[in-house]
């Protein structure tokens, strides 16, 4: 299994919401075994760039997450959250359990 994570900050306070509906658009494409989208609670204590919007989401491999990343939605919501973002930050790993 592959995690994909991605971290968002908005380069304006007021598009947080634009940005996490954007990202929402996501949830339409197939590939993903699991997949979210929440707000950072801003809960940890330790200061550094602040991240606002988080996606989650699980495939089953390389090759589910490649189609993913080609699915028509994706290329439509980085044209509409691209422009509002300030911060994108991504990481992929493979589970080990």
């Amino acid at each position: 299994m592959i995690r994909h994570i991605v971290f968002f900050s908005a380069s304006d306070p007021k598009d947080v919401e634009t940005i996490r509906e954007g990202l929402m658009m996501l949830s339409e494409i197939p590939h993903a075994q699991h997949f979210e989208v929440g707000q950072n609670l801003r809960s940890d204590t330790i200061t550094g760039p602040q991240v606002d919007v988080v996606v989650y989401a699980e495939f089953e491999d390389e090759t589910a997450l490649a189609a993913y990343k080609a699915h028509p939605v994706y290329e439509a919501c980085i044209a509409r959250v691209r422009p509002l973002r300030e911060l994108r930050i991504a990481a992929d790993f493979k589970a080990t359990n």
